[in-house]
């Protein structure tokens, strides 16, 4: 039964993403979107590659600055097998959740460490979360008198909102103890058993302040070069609009993108690009060509991600089976 639903959620996603970029194609002129993606300037198109790249390398010495404050203590290259893992399988699972479950399950059966992973992978998420959130808030105080926009406005307030609610559950103790209560009962026991869990390993870090604000440092600088990657992207399409626009609009689509109700964040990243940038003076079609680069980066990624850890999937069975037993 629980298979069952496991499989209809990936199929409803899976439909979303479909009816999602259906929809959109249907809303753009074909011939000239292609037109535009096989104009595209390509030395401006592999500087954005590169940018996005060093983005992912960012997010992997991020996650292992985390593992390492739990000592959890793993050769770089064993961390990328996870971290690679993780990429692939965010293709085809539920937005960048399915990718982190496939990289804890896979580095909690080599550690033999399920709680501290989970937590480090949970913290590596929120820590990103920040440096989101911290992004949009400095580019509407500063770019404010580009864009008047309630949208955007209220865009920006829901993300910051929902960033100080699971921080207040994580780190206050009273509204930590009123979800515990919201949640006695028998049908909830697993799921309170594993944010009791979480939470306990989490206030671990509490005393690791210096490490914890180097993580924050991190994640702020790989989310501010998410929209100089695709500001590149734009100038390859011909697209001359001022770049506190895509500070604006990128951490917006970005935490829009991490709802789990598509493939990969496909269709809902191409639906609110095109509709955050329209308010920028953006055709659909202009619009639409940026984001479907932006995701030729992503399944690049996902791809070499997935062929590290297929070819290393021999190596790590010895490795599983020669660990002592616990």
């Amino acid at each position: 039964m629980e298979t069952l639903k496991r499989l209809l959620s990936i199929l409803l996603r899976v439909s979303i993403s479909i009816i999602l970029i259906a929809f959109l194609f249907k809303q753009v002129d074909k011939k000239s979107l292609l037109g535009i993606i096989k104009n595209a300037d390509k030395p401006l198109l592999l500087l954005a590659f590169f940018i996005a790249s060093t983005n992912y390398i960012l997010c992997l010495l991020r996650w292992e600055m985390l593992l390492r404050a739990v000592n959890i203590r793993l050769p770089l290259k064993r961390v990328l097998i996870s971290f690679s893992g993780g990429t692939f399988f965010s293709l085809f699972l539920p937005s960048t959740i399915g990718g982190d479950f496939m990289r804890s399950l896979d580095l909690a059966a080599h550690t033999q460490k399920p709680r501290e992973v989970v937590a480090t992978v949970f913290l590596d998420r929120l820590s990103g979360y920040v440096g989101l959130v911290t992004l949009a808030l400095l580019s509407m105080l500063f770019g404010w008198r580009f864009l008047r926009d309630s949208t955007v406005l209220f865009s920006v307030a829901i993300i910051t909102i929902l960033l100080i609610f699971i921080l207040l559950v994580l780190f206050n103790k009273f509204l930590y103890s009123k979800i515990n209560k919201f949640l006695d009962s028998s049908s909830a026991g697993k799921i309170r058993e594993a944010i009791r869990d979480l939470h306990q390993e989490i206030h671990i870090f509490r005393h690791k302040k210096r490490m914890i604000l180097n993580n924050l440092i991190v994640s702020f600088i790989i989310q501010a070069m998410s929209p100089v990657s695709f500001y590149v992207i734009a100038s390859s399409l011909g697209i001359k609009i001022n770049v506190m626009y895509f500070f604006i609009f990128l951490p917006i689509i970005g935490a829009i993108t991490l709802l789990p109700i598509s493939i990969g964040g496909l269709g809902l990243r191409d639906a609110t690009t095109i509709f955050f940038f329209a308010k920028a003076g953006v055709s659909k079609d202009l619009a639409f060509a940026m984001s479907l680069l932006s995701f030729l980066f992503i399944l690049v990624y996902g791809a070499i991600g997935g062929l590290i850890y297929v070819l290393t999937i021999h190596h790590r069975r010895l490795q599983h089976n020669q660990s002592p037993p616990l």
